[in-house]
Order: structure tokens, then C-alpha cells, then sequence
């Protein structure tokens, strides 16, 4: 317990200082990023290296023991971390993107899971589907830190619950790490996460909750990992339907997500994200509720149903062409980022 603090709170100062001198770094080198007022994007590094820096230290020192999984797991999450470095640097084809993250999918769902071969492909395609909506969702300051935050604890209580020691110090050195990031990506922020640092959390917390459900029934894992990425896939989902009916590629930045929607209806940056984070708490605690059995997996449907109407009503809101100028926040209202 002692030594799971102490890599938490190692994690958070690491990760709040090493923002800061990437920060300064990414300035002097005079490459800021693709958000208004040239942020820099390359915040993911901090949270990486803070949080694989203070994990790995536990079995050096001899503070800890990560137990079966946990080795691969760091590895996948590190290469896919340089992944997304790679791409923050220099534009990468979807192809290399996605080939990547399931290669490294598959070796975390093959050394770490026990999961038959039909239902490891079923999990390597969930992770990868749940790590790019994570990287959606990085569209305006602090909202993706703080869902992620919230689900990293959520999982980790599961972890707990389930003995899963290595699994949970990990899950909380992350929450940890996403805190101290926050320091410097709450509104206005200073620095965001990027495609390292969102594509990074976003691929461990999908690994980290196949892992947590491997032992559960089908019916009760499906129902506890919908409730637990209700906001993540409702985010990636809106923005593709409106797209698909807007005719419009995917395109990186547009102004078309959740958190994007939220601001038109009124919402400040800093009430865009405690409302996200208040969404992923319910759904966490949800989730928590099914897999620990005190709930039925039915009980999943009434969040799922209103997640989808809060869908359709957020498709009503413009955001593009003529009528979105027309709700444009004032100037100097806010400031929003684009998504890593």
C-alpha cells in the first residue's frame, strides 16, 4: 500500500514537472502544436514516461511486484506511446496507426489474458477501437485527462477487488500521472496530451479493462465495459455520424465533438469537462456496481438509452457551415483545442 502511494505521488510530480520542461522545450524549439495560440502538443511524453518511470521502479527498487501481464503490457503501451510521438511529429498513414496499435493489441491480449482465440480477436478490436476514441475525445482542455483519470481509478478499485495488485498500482500510477498533467491542461491550457499521450492512455486503459474482465461472464464484462466507455465511444460515435451526414471526412481539428457541442449550448471549457468527468463517473461506478454483482448486466441499458439520446440531441447542434457561426461562442469566451 506504502509503495503504491509513493509511485502514485512519484508519478504525479514527475509528471507535472517533466509538462513543464516540455512545455518550455517544445517553446524554444519554436514548434507549437496545431491549437490556437500555438500550445504544445507534445504533453504526452510527461504523462509516458511518468507513468511507465514510476511503475517500473517498483520491481528495481524492490518496492513492488507487477505480477503476470504487466511486463507486456508497459511494452505494448510504451510502443504505442512512441507511436503516437512519431505521429505528433510527423503526420502518420491510418494504415501504420491501426497496424501498430493491434499488433500491440495482440500481444497484450495473447501473453496477458487467457482469452480463447475468437474472443482475444473480439478484445484486440476493442482496444483498438476504444484507444482511437480516446484520442478523439482530446478535443478541448482537461476533458480527456479527466474522464481518463476517473476510469483509470474505477478500474483500479476493480483490479483491487480482483487481486490484481500489479494491475491496480499501474491504474493508479496513471490517474496519478493524468493529475499532475492536468496542472498544466486545465482551461487556458499550457500544454496538451497529443497522439503520445492520448493514444498511450487511451491503449492502457483498454488493455487494462480486457484484463480486469477476463474472469467475468460475457453478458456481465460486455455490460460493465460499455458503461465504463459510454462517454469515449458516444464521443467517437457522434462525430462520425455527423460526419457521415455532413459528408465530410474525418478530418483532424474540426470543431465537431462533444465537447465542442457543449460550448455552443453555453457550457465554459472548464464546465465542458466537469461535465464529461461527472458523465465518466457514473458510468465508472456503474460499471464498478456490475462487476462486482451488485448489479445486473440489464442495468447497464438505462445508461446506454440515455447516452444515445444525448447523442441525437447533441447531432442537433450545428457546428458547421453558416449556421454554426451563427452559436459561435463569443470571442475571447474561451479557448479550445483541437483534437490530438
Amino acid at each position: 500500500m506504502i509503495s503504491g502511494l509513493t509511485a502514485a505521488v512519484a508519478a504525479l510530480l514527475c509528471t507535472a514537472l517533466l509538462a513543464a520542461v516540455v512545455r518550455a522545450a517544445v517553446l524554444r524549439a519554436g514548434a507549437g502544436g496545431p491549437r490556437p495560440a500555438r500550445t504544445p502538443h507534445l504533453g504526452g511524453i510527461a504523462v509516458a514516461v511518468g507513468t511507465l518511470a514510476a511503475v517500473g521502479a517498483g520491481p528495481v527498487l524492490g518496492l513492488a511486484e507487477l505480477g503476470d501481464g504487466v511486463g507486456p503490457l508497459l511494452g505494448a503501451a510504451g510502443a504505442v506511446a512512441l507511436l503516437g510521438l512519431a505521429g505528433d511529429l510527423r503526420p502518420l498513414g491510418a494504415r501504420v496507426r491501426i497496424g501498430v496499435q493491434t499488433a500491440a493489441a495482440t500481444v497484450v491480449v495473447a501473453l496477458a489474458s487467457g482469452l480463447s482465440p475468437g474472443t482475444g480477436a473480439l478484445a484486440v478490436l476493442w482496444i483498438v477501437l476504444v484507444t482511437n476514441a480516446f484520442s478523439l475525445l482530446d478535443a478541448t482542455d482537461g476533458a480527456m485527462g479527466t474522464v481518463a483519470a476517473v476510469i483509470a481509478l474505477g478500474l483500479a478499485v476493480c483490479a483491487i477487488e480482483d487481486a490484481l495488485t500489479g494491475l491496480a498500482l499501474l491504474l493508479s500510477v496513471l490517474a496519478a500521472s493524468l493529475t499532475g498533467f492536468l496542472v498544466h491542461n486545465w482551461h487556458p491550457a499550457r500544454i496538451v496530451l497529443g497522439h503520445c499521450g492520448s493514444l498511450f492512455t487511451g491503449f492502457l486503459l483498454a488493455c487494462a479493462a480486457v484484463l480486469v474482465h477476463t474472469e467475468a461472464d460475457p453478458a456481465r464484462a460486455t455490460a460493465s465495459l460499455s458503461a465504463l466507455t459510454a462517454v469515449v465511444l458516444a464521443d467517437a460515435v457522434l462525430v462520425l455520424v455527423s460526419r457521415r451526414l455532413a459528408g465530410r471526412a474525418l478530418a483532424e481539428g474540426a470543431a465537431d465533438h462533444i465537447a465542442h457541442r457543449l460550448r455552443r449550448v453555453g457550457l465554459t471549457v472548464q464546465g465542458t469537462a466537469v461535465v464529461l468527468g461527472v458523465a465518466a463517473l457514473l458510468g465508472t461506478v456503474t460499471a464498478l456496481l456490475v462487476h462486482d454483482g451488485r448489479l445486473a448486466p440489464a442495468a447497464v441499458l438505462p445508461l446506454v438509452l440515455g447516452t444515445a439520446v444525448a447523442v441525437v440531441a447533441l447531432l442537433r447542434v450545428p457546428v458547421y457551415g453558416d449556421a454554426a457561426l451563427r452559436t459561435e461562442p463569443a470571442p475571447g469566451a474561451a479557448r479550445e483545442g483541437a483534437p490530438a
